[in-house]
């Protein structure tokens, strides 16, 4: 077992440095716990005494030293590896990225972190063939006067946060000596800064009562932490340790009563059809605000992505499950409108956004693109949604849309002969060429998910052989890694959640085709990955409007290591997580998809103003389980954790999740 030290800080104490815990008269000591030992831990009862004199108020740092110079950290939703520390960046955006002899800020050779910020309570380091970790209870609650760790145990719990008092934190250290560190803290610092967003970074706070562990002279706390120290061969061992801690710490989501999936869609449906429907304009607002002197909206006209056709084909499914002519009439016309007016002769691909009935490729994300010109993510997932939607019209209706494929096709062709030598999709592409501009990101995943679909609707097998080099292409270079960055347009590359969701379908409708049992291995692997961002337990919630009706996180996705908040965008992968399931039997990941599935369906208006805002059915995309984002303010200034606006992908991604096949 790796070596364990315990260093302290008080919170009186002016300067930012760690001590040995016993020059203040803080004991720890710590016994094997053989009946929680498993094949990847050791679980060991901590007990930390006050022997000095005066109370303790401060920060306590449990680490687990290890000899390595090239380390590679995994804080599930916060960091992988170095967060790209190793490649260049345009500094446009500020996410950690822990690095050895780092520059400015936003790299450090350490990261601490409030535990709330981690999707499960645990930091792992992966170096020299081993996995090594620290897991701990991420909350504590006061019984009786008595601070207790938030209960640990094997098996699943309800909600349950009665009598929270302090959470924990955790780390990620390369140390001067060259040896590196990862640590469980009672009380927490989030530092060298916190970062609410990408462009909201605040430096150090000083320890108080509120980030502080208290222990009175003389007393003792005891608490459970696992240890892992296991041998495997390269990075996907940390999902080992992932899922054995989801084991210990999982909380279901809450559930409302008399919420089912079907009035979930009635109630989803119902809302984008009534409120963010754009008749003048064929198109759908992306946002809407419920004001005191009445509605408003903001357009942010898009192909796909955080409107049009992410809303208009999930709508279009539901509509013809409903039977909502409605609905079904308004997905329609803007999927005409995109057939009509959204093609590019010059690059052969699809303009990105649309304002006043203008369609070009200057999208609200524009600005923070290295290259411009063409979304290969937005153009792709345009492609792959209006296959969804041929497939729902010809399945449930009994009409063939020939016309849409054959819209599509130099879109896909376009796509495929702009795959590099390594058989990856650009990320951006040119306007005026449809040449690829940019590549080294999983954004191209979408282009992957769209080309595999279309053989598998076409059954042409034009593109197979491509699509099988890119697949392993990606897997090799990004999911086998751990390491998956370059979805979303506005995270100036990040590591995220968003990318490996394109991957998960494309996997899904090659293995349709070839039924290759390989497939199903590297879909694992990526539910895996995918999960890491998943929150096992239900944080904590202090800020309102989740304080107040208890919403859980458990099941939702944290968006990256730059967002930190979760979005529903994960949810639309309920299809390809039950097919997973199905053809594995995977207990673990059926958990997961339960997990998600319970998340989906509490997470919206299931009556007006429910979350301080809108109608039943009314759904934002921001969710803040942590102190990430929590930049939406009430009318008296007091932070807010959603957004107060009916926002249509976000309600359309629980849609998509439970009527997509």
């Amino acid at each position: 077992m790796p070596e364990i030290q315990c260093v302290a800080r008080r919170a009186e104490s002016e300067i930012d440095v760690y001590h040995p815990a016993e020059l203040m008269g803080i004991r720890m000591e710590f016994s094997q716990d053989e009946s929680g030992k498993s094949s990847v831990c050791t679980r060991l009862n901590m007990r930390i005494t006050n022997t000095a004199e005066e109370d303790f108020m401060g920060v306590i740092h449990i680490k687990l030293m290890i000899d390595e110079v090239t380390p590679k950290f995994f804080m599930p939703g916060f960091m992988y590896n170095t967060n790209t520390a190793d490649k260049p960046s345009s500094g446009r955006r500020a996410f950690p990225r822990i690095k050895r002899n780092p520059g400015s800020m936003p790299e450090s050779e350490f990261f601490m972190t409030r535990s709330d910020r981690l999707a499960e309570p645990i930091s792992l380091v992966y170096c020299s063939g081993k996995v090594r970790g620290i897991a701990g209870p991420p909350y504590w609650v006061s019984d009786q006067g008595r601070t207790m760790p938030v209960s640990f145990q094997e098996g699943i719990r309800e909600p349950k946060q009665a009598g929270f008092l302090q959470y924990g934190g955790f780390s990620c250290n390369i140390h001067d000596d060259g040896r590196i560190s990862v640590g469980y803290t009672l009380g927490y610092e989030n530092a060298p800064w916190l970062f609410v967003q990408t462009a909201t970074v605040r430096e150090r706070e000083a320890l108080g009562e509120q980030n502080s562990f208290c222990i009175r002279s003389g007393e003792t706390v005891c608490f459970p932490l696992l240890i892992y120290d296991y041998e495997d061969e390269d990075e996907r061992a940390i999902y080992r340790a992932l899922e054995h801690a989801y084991g210990c710490f999982h909380e279901k989501p809450r559930s409302i009563p008399g919420m089912d999936e079907d009035k979930a869609l009635i109630l989803l449906t119902g809302a984008i059809r009534d409120a963010a429907w754009l008749e003048a304009e064929k198109m759908y607002s992306g946002f809407v605000y419920d004001r005191e002197k009445g509605r408003e909206i903001n357009k942010i006209g898009s192909l796909s992505w955080t409107n049009g056709l992410s809303v208009a084909v999930p709508m279009l499914v539901a509509a013809n499950r409903l039977k909502d002519d409605v609905a079904r009439y308004q997905s329609l016309a803007f999927i005409d409108n995109v057939i009509q007016n959204s093609f590019n002769p010059h690059s052969q691909l699809l303009y990105d956004a649309v304002e006043d009935g203008k369609w070009s490729v200057y999208g609200w994300w524009y600005n923070g693109m290295h290259s411009g010109g063409h979304s290969a993510y937005i153009n792709g997932q345009a492609v792959y949604y209006i296959l969804k939607a041929y497939l729902s019209e010809r399945n449930e209706r009994g009409l063939t849309h020939n016309d849409w494929i054959s819209f599509i096709d130099p879109v896909i062709d376009k796509m495929n002969r702009e795959l590099n030598s390594d058989y990856e999709y650009p990320f951006s592409m040119s306007d005026q060429t449809g040449a690829g501009l940019e590549y080294d990101s999983m954004g191209g995943a979408w282009c992957l998910a769209a080309t595999a679909l279309y053989e598998s609707v076409t059954k042409r097998r034009k593109y197979l052989d491509k699509i099988k080099k890119s697949e392993q292409h990606y897997f090799d270079t990004f999911v086998k890694r751990c390491e998956c960055y370059g979805g979303p347009l506005d995270t100036d590359k990040a590591v995220d959640d968003e990318g490996i969701l394109a991957y998960i379908r494309a996997v899904r409708s090659i293995h349709e085709i070839t039924k290759e049992d390989f497939l199903l291995e590297h879909m694992h692997d990526a539910l895996h990955y995918e999960c890491s961002f998943k929150l096992s337990y239900n944080t904590p919630i202090s800020v309102l409007p989740l304080s107040k009706i208890g919403w859980s996180s458990c099941g939702g996705s944290i968006t990256s290591v730059a967002n930190p908040h979760i979005h529903p965008m994960s949810s639309t992968i309920i299809p390809e997580m039950r097919y997973y399931v199905e053809a594995s039997a995977d207990e673990y990941m059926r958990s997961r998809l339960d997990d998600t599935i319970r998340w989906s369906l509490q997470t919206f208006n299931s009556y007006d103003k429910e979350y301080g805002y809108g109608k039943a059915g009314w759904m934002s995309e921001r969710f803040c389980f942590c102190q990430g984002l929590l930049t939406e303010k009430y009318p008296d200034g007091s932070p807010a954790s959603t957004w107060f606006a009916l926002m249509p992908w976000a309600s359309a991604s629980i849609i998509e999740g439970l009527t997509f096949s």
